[in-house]
């Protein structure tokens, strides 16, 4: 199902982005500009990224890179 119809991303896409370290609806539209034209589907986005663990978080307490799978699945 589509999340964004202005850039047709679909609910699993922005799933997939959140998999890969995306924790906030600004990090989602990085990733593929989900939630930057209309605005729409903002509410949409953070329902689906919930209150959950971020992931990217996590890597950066641990010195590691944040952004890497990010560029990859854009």
């Amino acid at each position: 199902m589509y999340v964004c119809s202005c850039f047709g991303v679909t609910e699993q896409q922005v799933k997939q982005h959140a998999e890969n370290g995306a924790c906030t609806p600004r990090q989602i539209a990085s990733a593929c500009k989900a939630g930057t034209d209309c605005g729409s589907c903002v509410r949409r986005i953070q329902a689906l990224l919930g209150r959950g663990a971020c992931p990217r978080r996590e890597l950066a307490d641990q010195g590691r890179p944040v952004l890497a799978g990010l560029e990859e699945a854009a």
